[in-house]
């Protein structure tokens, strides 16, 4: 009882560190996890925390923080999973806020945010050598890159959300085929048990009920963020263009220019893209004075998080006797390969606002050069960053 107690505070100061310490979007945090994890301290083997991360990249939800919670659960069961997620979530949501509170002065005080006009790039560097890396590891066949090209062309041309789903689930299907290939394994027997699975739509016909009889804004933010936690598939490049059409162009809740601003502000943050929601909640609710502003960041962070978490924790209980199908495990290599081309097009995407300038291309090489020559973290590339704004 002892040693897992240690083991368990060990991974939770792991994760803490990581949350301070993990820039660069989703596709940077499976690689960090990685190292971390698998690497360092052998949890589990990477084809099994591959496995891991791409169940939660067909789930909806936050894909990284989904992959680092179900890790918890699997070490420690659900108490360690839930601390794993206030962990791995409070600061990026604490920053957001404080970000949120604090951008009417900024704006009123004239402050220009030019300087981040180096980060970008490096963002994309940061990208691009994730899905290196993750191609590296998973891609190790023809079906295999036919697969990841057809996923990462799928997902750079369509822009529609169900794309990332689709494409992932349809990488499985085509690798389920070679089935026969796989050994056959006793004991299939699945027991699901739907309590988290009820949670999810419980609380999902509880906050729209609620919102519509109270009109508190409060809840309705909540209901907000839950509905769209429960349908974005992709992760945060998923996330900005449903946010943005919904709060900026339908309610109107903040300005585009804030929200772009804020937007910019959130590549600075580690831990979860998704907590840019807090920043977000934090401006809509800017008349209710800072208190309500505090509320707001906190009902959007946990309505954009708790879906995603719910799914995960319905899943990962019948995940191991689902794998022992012969078809199941045939098509994780399709899941596999897909799920790194949708790693290649993030980075496709990412680079468009850049207008391919030279100083951009520059320095999305030079990251990756760095990265896989050097030790150097990612979180110092982004603040050489940060200070060549400043200079130039």
């Amino acid at each position: 009882m002892q040693i897992k107690k240690i083991r368990n505070y060990i991974f939770l100061k792991d994760v803490a560190w990581l949350s301070i310490m993990a820039f660069g979007g989703p596709q940077v945090h499976i690689a960090l996890f990685i190292d971390m994890f698998v690497k360092k301290r052998a949890y589990l083997s990477e084809k099994d925390f591959m496995e891991l991360n791409a169940l939660c990249q067909i789930l909806p939800g936050p894909s990284s923080t989904q992959t680092i919670v179900a890790l918890g659960f699997k070490i420690g069961g659900p108490t360690l999973a839930y601390l794993t997620l206030l962990i791995w979530c409070l600061p990026a949501v604490t920053m957001m806020t404080v970000f949120g509170l604090g951008f009417s002065y900024f704006d009123n005080q004239s402050i220009s945010l030019d300087f981040f006009r180096f980060v970008q790039p490096i963002a994309v560097g940061l990208v691009a050598y994730a899905a290196f890396r993750i191609i590296r590891l998973v891609v190790n066949t023809y079906t295999g890159f036919v697969l990841m090209s057809i996923s990462t062309l799928a997902a750079y041309w369509f822009s529609s959300p169900w794309v990332f789903p689709l494409v992932v689930v349809g990488g499985g299907l085509v690798t389920a085929f070679n089935f026969r290939r796989q050994e056959k394994e006793p004991d299939k027997k699945i027991k699901i048990r739907w309590g988290n699975f009820v949670l999810f739509v419980g609380v999902a016909l509880l906050a729209a009920i609620l919102g519509g009889l109270t009109k508190s804004l409060p809840v309705r933010l909540f209901e907000n963020f839950y509905r769209n936690g429960s349908f974005i598939f992709g992760g945060g490049q998923v996330l900005i263009p449903v946010l943005f059409t919904e709060f900026v162009q339908f309610k109107h809740y903040l300005s585009a220019d804030e929200f772009l601003s804020g937007y910019g502000l959130a590549q600075l943050v580690p831990g979860p893209v998704f907590s840019f929601t807090s920043f977000i909640g934090t401006l809509s609710m800017r008349s209710y004075g800072i208190w309500g502003q505090i509320l707001g960041a906190f009902v959007s962070a946990v309505g954009i998080f708790l879906p995603g978490i719910f799914l995960i924790f319905f899943v990962i209980r019948f995940w191991e006797q689902l794998k022992k199908y012969r078809v199941v495990k045939a098509s994780l290599e399709g899941i596999h390969a897909a799920s790194s081309g949708l790693v290649v097009a993030a980075a496709l995407l990412l680079f468009i606002p850049l207008s391919g300038s030279i100083i951009s291309i520059v320095i999305i090489i030079t990251t990756i050069l760095i990265l896989e020559f050097t030790k150097a973290p990612p979180p110092l590339l982004i603040f050489l960053g940060l200070i060549a704004g400043f200079i130039f």
